[in-house]
């Protein structure tokens, strides 16, 4: 059973050790769940237990959570690759291949919001390419209902906003 949590560990280090981008849980689950390799609580442990070990660095929002690879995880999966088999690798290697343009696409957009101290709610709207801001909008609302639907409509309309702020500006 310890071989086993300790493959599930291996698999999240090698997809993140594969891309570079942070993935979501949603992103990382979508893999292993459909797999079949464990359930959706083994992996909620697996993944909390890399980041309390100090090989994920997580990054919180109200709607999701990134995972980076830390440069000690980075060192173990280079170390300890081996242990995954190759037919897991291929499969691995297949589901970032097919999908990477969609989960970076999803990794880039970032958005969150925080109640301020004049007790409005300040939204932060990000598109992030290779580490740097392409876009990095805040907005002022006075209601934390209003924060949540810009935050959770950025997701969708961001490159649509992006591209109309370009050309009013351009």
């Amino acid at each position: 059973m310890a071989e086993t949590y300790t493959l599930y560990k291996l698999i999240v280090l090698y997809m993140l050790d594969k891309v570079d981008f942070p993935l979501t849980t949603s992103q990382i689950s979508e893999f292993i769940l459909d797999k079949g390799y464990t359930s959706y609580f083994r992996l909620q442990e697996t993944l909390s237990e890399l980041a309390g070990s100090g090989l994920l660095e997580v990054e919180t929002t109200h709607n999701r959570t990134l995972y980076h690879l830390t440069e000690s995880g980075a060192e173990t999966i280079h170390f300890f690759a081996r242990k995954i088999s190759p037919a897991i690798q291929k499969d691995i290697d297949e589901f970032l291949r097919e999908k990477q343009y969609d989960l970076k696409e999803e990794a880039a957009v970032k958005s969150d919001y925080y109640l301020n101290t004049n007790r409005e709610y300040e939204v932060r709207c990000q598109i992030v390419e290779n580490g740097y801001s392409l876009i990095d909008l805040k907005l002022t609302v006075p209601t934390e209902k209003e924060a949540e639907a810009i935050a959770g409509r950025w997701s969708r309309q961001s490159q649509e906003i992006y591209t109309l702020l370009l050309s009013k500006l351009l």
